[in-house]
């Protein structure tokens, strides 16, 4: 089996990832599930993940996901996602994972601003600190 097995690959990993079942990700990686696949609403599996599952993000960046693949109707990432919802430990995952913080959402908003108008002070403290305003990822 390879990488880009069909749609009920793709709807069982993105559910495991949902659920923030680590176990059932990575057993279903090991399988060679491909962590870019859609599911059938359209989203891959980070996009659905569970933010409280750290382990799960980094499961699936460690699998190749795509942190920058934006939502096919909102137009946002995961970032955007955990700095609204204050996830900073998966918000950094993701950027260490190579998640773009200088990328927009489909309103205009960075990271950042989400993270300012949902009163996540922790996650703002972490964005404003990124060097050169949050553009690449550290390494």
């Amino acid at each position: 089996r390879g990488r880009g097995m069909g749609q009920p690959w793709a709807n069982a990993l993105a559910g495991a990832a949902a659920r923030g079942d680590v176990e059932r990700v990575r057993e279903l990686l090991d399988q060679r599930a491909d962590p870019n696949a859609v599911n059938v609403c359209g989203r891959t599996p980070i996009q659905v993940m569970m933010l409280g599952s750290t382990k799960v993000a980094e499961l699936l960046l460690q699998s190749g996901a795509d942190p920058n693949r934006p939502d096919p109707s909102t137009g946002s990432l995961p970032v955007h996602d955990a700095a609204r919802g204050g996830f900073l430990d998966t918000l950094v995952a993701l950027h260490r994972g190579g998640a773009r913080l200088d990328l927009r959402d489909g309103w205009g908003r960075l990271p950042v601003d989400l993270a300012v108008e949902s009163g996540q002070q922790q996650v703002v403290r972490y964005l404003r600190a990124q060097p050169g305003r949050n553009v690449a990822p550290p390494q």
